[in-house]
């Protein structure tokens, strides 16, 4: 068999498998939807008993099923069509802002059948067997269809020279009638083909059918965005103030205090300039280094706060220049075709240095990795290294602090660190560029 042929024959195998595949995935979807209805029926017999009071305790249950359904739903939905679905829901009040007993079910359910996102998940239940049931359905009963003509024309002469004539009858099969048969065979063929074409299609319907009742309406969405705000501002204005106290205390247990010891050191060489020249010449010696490493400390202060190099060359060579003073081998590549925002340049490069330092100081690394480039309106920044793993963002404030001034510019952050490695800290920061100018290496 030549090279040409088999290459054909594997691209047919994978057409062929992929069609296959939407079938299963659409019949996967469809089939998610009854265990759905068992807790939407589960959710109405425990709406019917919350004057008796037991409903306050199965309601939430119900519910529970009923969302964590629908989750699945918008997930598979994301991983096979690409259809992203949001998360709909109102944020459920913490343990804290309930109170005990009754009472605090009695909210819990308010909250419950106040969220529109619930009726839309029970509407969803009920609609979907029929409009959903039709779109995956469809592609398996023409693959079906087709492979029953077939399967019978191809049949049909063996079974009537058999004596099974009356079988033959019976799948309107005429003996004899070999034109008959060719079309049948034909048609059987045709919907086959059909089916697998129109599966893929079909499935993105599907995905499309469901983010119509499984997304969050636009009051819900403003009601989400408000509220991310509200805890992005917060963050922001702590991070800030949290900022704000370090500089003051670099200032005040650094260069103030040299400034503060360098002024007498030159009032006290003032006084014994005459008297004794050699001890005022000691002194304004020892005056002279404190004021350099004053400097030192403020010029290292300031790159805490803006480095030179961010504002002069922008953020790829900041990071490159990072790479340099790190202890750590450190491959850096940048393909960024323009210059950030200030405040998401910076934001980005304090992301990358906090990475570093946490590799260098906690993973206890010898390489690290950082990749950035600029896609589809976003920054997109890799940092990994070949360390010990076992990162947790929740158990330290050095990551915490980075998903905080990323939140302020709807970035996100996402963490993988296996225990024995590697640690992969992954940052996606939606911006515009501007200044075009090429950076890699």
């Amino acid at each position: 068999m030549s090279g040409t042929t088999v290459g054909r024959t594997e691209t047919a195998r994978s057409w062929l498998s992929s069609r296959l595949g939407s079938v299963r995935q659409g019949l996967t979807l469809h089939l998610l939807v009854y265990p759905g209805m068992a807790a939407l029926i589960f959710a109405l017999v425990a709406g019917s008993l919350l004057e008796l009071g037991l409903g306050l305790f199965l309601l939430p249950i119900a519910m529970a099923g009923v969302r964590s359904i629908a989750g699945r739903r918008r997930q598979l939905v994301r991983e096979w069509t690409g259809t992203a679905i949001a998360d709909p829901y109102l944020p459920e009040p913490g343990p804290e802002t309930l109170p005990e007993g009754w009472l605090g079910q009695w909210r819990r359910c308010q909250w419950i059948l106040s969220d529109p996102a619930t009726w839309r998940d029970l509407l969803w239940l009920l609609v979907d067997p029929f409009v959903g049931g039709f779109l995956a359905l469809l592609p398996l009963a023409l693959i079906l269809e087709g492979v029953y003509g077939f399967v019978i024309s191809a049949f049909a002469g063996p079974m009537t020279q058999a004596g099974y004539n009356d079988w033959y009858l019976f799948l309107h099969v005429h003996k004899g009638h070999t034109g008959d048969i060719a079309a049948t065979s034909a048609i059987g063929v045709l919907l086959i083909g059909l089916g697998l074409w129109s599966a893929p299609k079909l499935l993105d319907q599907y995905g499309r059918w469901s983010s119509v009742l499984l997304s969050p309406t636009p009051a819900a969405v403003l009601v989400q965005r408000v509220e991310q705000l509200t805890v992005t501002r917060t963050d922001a204005v702590d991070s800030q103030a949290a900022e704000l106290r370090r500089i003051e205390r670099d200032l005040h247990d650094g260069a103030q205090a040299r400034l503060v010891a360098m002024g007498m050191n030159l009032g006290a060489a003032v006084q014994l300039l005459e008297h004794n020249p050699e001890q005022a010449r000691a002194m304004l010696l020892e005056a002279r280094d404190s004021s350099a490493k004053a400097l030192t400390e403020l010029r290292d202060l300031v790159r805490g706060i803006h480095p030179p190099v961010l504002s002069d060359r922008g953020l790829g060579d900041a990071v490159r220049a990072l790479a340099l003073d790190s202890a750590l081998s450190t491959e850096v590549t940048v393909d960024l075709p323009g210059r950030l925002d200030a405040p998401v340049e910076s934001a980005a490069y304090f992301a990358v240095a906090e990475a570093l330092a946490n590799a260098g100081k906690h993973a206890g690394a010898g390489r690290v990795w950082i990749d950035i480039e600029y896609r589809d309106g976003r920054l997109l920044m890799t940092v990994r290294d070949d360390g010990s793993g076992g990162a947790d963002s929740s158990r330290g404030t050095g990551l915490r602090g980075i998903e905080r001034r990323l939140a302020a510019f709807d970035g996100i952050l996402a963490l993988s660190s296996p225990l024995g490695g590697p640690t992969v800290i992954t940052v996606e920061l939606p911006c515009v560029l501007s200044s075009p100018k090429t950076s890699s290496s």
